[in-house]
């Protein structure tokens, strides 16, 4: 499925800022509410199909092109330099 609406990336910038203040705070773990912790994984996988499917189209392009391009090699004998 090709779509280019915009994906909400809002739980994925919630849990980097929330491990920044961890970080900051030097606590050792971090806990989240699970309806967060599946957000953040709906999120994580729908960037991972979205970038998969840009790959895909992007190879399947690219392969086309360079298949219909006709290569061209010319060689010659080349030559020694007599000093």
């Amino acid at each position: 499925m090709q779509t280019n609406k915009p994906i909400n990336t809002t739980p994925l910038q919630l849990f980097i800022e929330q491990v920044k203040g961890a970080d900051v705070s030097n606590q050792q773990e971090i806990r989240m509410p699970l309806q967060q912790a599946k957000q953040l994984a709906f999120t994580i996988g729908e960037i991972e199909a979205r970038l998969h499917g840009t790959l895909e189209q992007f190879v399947s392009n690219t392969v086309g092109k360079i298949e219909a391009t006709p290569i061209d090699v010319s060689m010659d004998g080349g030559g020694f330099k007599e000093e």
